[in-house]
């Protein structure tokens, strides 16, 4: 498919489901499928209204989701299912994306799941979106780096069709675990994802301050799905006011910013989308152009680095049973990388222990081609490299896994 743009976005689901009845006890990939036409409803709304991609109802169709609610062993057929729905929906008038969300699973030291683990969850429901024929794939409302990396990862071992990923943040830029949401577009952009930005969160003039920031680095066209302003409970209810004049008044400062993309969140409706659809269509889009064009680009899973390509790396720190503490007196000392050095398949338990300590750009020092790429999946960063493997073995990782050498 070729991406034109601006491209217009449905808008909110959940929402939407609940004027329609649904409670928010069942699972809602079950409910609407038992409720086709609430679904039908919205989307055909959105088509008419402007929207030219249709978001499939899979948000919550992953196994670990499904399970929670008892569902088991119906994750190909759920998003079979579900990805129906909205291609009758769209009535080809409009592309379908395959929805993927957060699984809510957490990485060590926070969680128990190990990263591979993440990996096989999103690739079952890659397949499976795959196989129900969508157009491409969303990976959205993500709010931690290990989920977004290993959807991204899954989704592209099963598909060459553009993958999109947007994140939730809070108005400081921050995710659920503090990343900033720089660091994150600088890991997910060098993974190769084809477009990158923010979904819910909050409204649209607090998005566009974090939107501006995410301009200035990124290589990709931004995406801009925000909520129809910050949600109050009023009389028991939770009320979005912010109306559709109101929803495109940051139209101009959000393409100046490099948005190509544009959707709407919670709260959002019909007419917000034909807001968009009117707002956009005589906007100057702005083609990528990041300020930081000749440094390199790394980062850790919390914060976006540029360095020079002159940076020494300095000590090689052995990945052994020291790593601890070895990091813990790199870390306050004046040293711009932390390098590491990946001799053996035994120091990658150890890498993965350890990595989340790693709060300085990392560079590893690896001759195994193999042992190299099963530490860039662990790292939750953008590495740099230091050795003499050739640059056949090299380029393949740049490429999956952003790796700069």
């Amino acid at each position: 498919m070729e991406l034109n743009f601006p491209l217009i976005l449905d808008g909110a689901t959940g929402t939407q489901l609940q004027k329609r009845g649904y409670d928010g006890t069942d699972c809602a990939e079950r409910w609407i499928l038992a409720n086709p036409e609430s679904l039908l409803t919205i989307q055909r709304g959105y088509v008419e209204a402007g929207s030219r991609i249709l978001y499939a109802p899979t948000f919550g169709a992953n196994r670990v989701k499904l399970e929670a609610h008892g569902i088991f062993n119906k994750v190909e057929d759920y998003n079979r299912r579900l990805v129906a729905l909205s291609r009758e929906a769209a009535g080809g008038k409009a592309w379908v994306a395959g929805d993927m969300a957060p699984t809510g699973l957490m990485l060590y030291p926070l969680g128990e799941t190990s990263f591979e683990e993440l990996v096989e969850i999103y690739t079952e429901q890659a397949a499976a979106l795959e196989a129900a024929g969508v157009d491409l794939f969303v990976i959205e409302t993500m709010m931690t780096v290990a989920e977004a990396r290993a959807a991204v990862l899954a989704v592209k071992s099963m598909s060459d069709k553009p993958v999109f990923v947007s994140f939730t943040c809070d108005e400081k830029g921050r995710t659920l675990t503090g990343s900033d949401v720089t660091a994150v577009l600088q890991i997910l952009q060098g993974m190769g994802v084809d477009a990158f930005g923010l979904n819910c969160s909050v409204g649209p003039k607090e998005l566009t301050v974090q939107l501006k920031r995410l301009g200035e680095i990124s290589r990709v066209p931004l995406i801009a799905k925000p909520n129809a302003g910050i949600p109050e409970i009023r009389d028991g209810e939770t009320v979005y006011d912010c109306l559709p004049e109101d929803f495109t008044a940051c139209l101009n400062e959000m393409a100046a910013a490099g948005v190509g993309i544009f959707g709407g969140c919670c709260g959002t409706e019909a007419a917000h989308i034909r807001a968009l659809a009117e707002g956009t269509r005589a906007l100057n889009l702005r083609a990528p152009a990041p300020r930081f064009a000749d440094q390199l680009p790394c980062a850790t899973e919390k914060e976006c680095f540029f360095l020079p390509p002159d940076t020494p790396i300095g000590e090689v720190l052995p990945c052994d049973d020291e790593l601890e503490s070895r990091l813990e007196d790199a870390m306050e000392e004046n040293r711009p990388v932390i390098a590491l050095q990946i001799r053996e398949a035994a120091a990658l338990d150890t890498f993965a222990d350890c990595q989340h300590m790693i709060g300085k750009p990392l560079c590893l020092v690896c001759e195994d081609a193999g042992l190299l790429e099963q530490a860039l999946r662990l790292y939750q960063g953008r590495a740099l490299y230091e050795g003499a493997l050739p640059e056949a073995k090299l380029q393949p990782l740049a490429e999956q896994y952003g790796l700069i050498y």
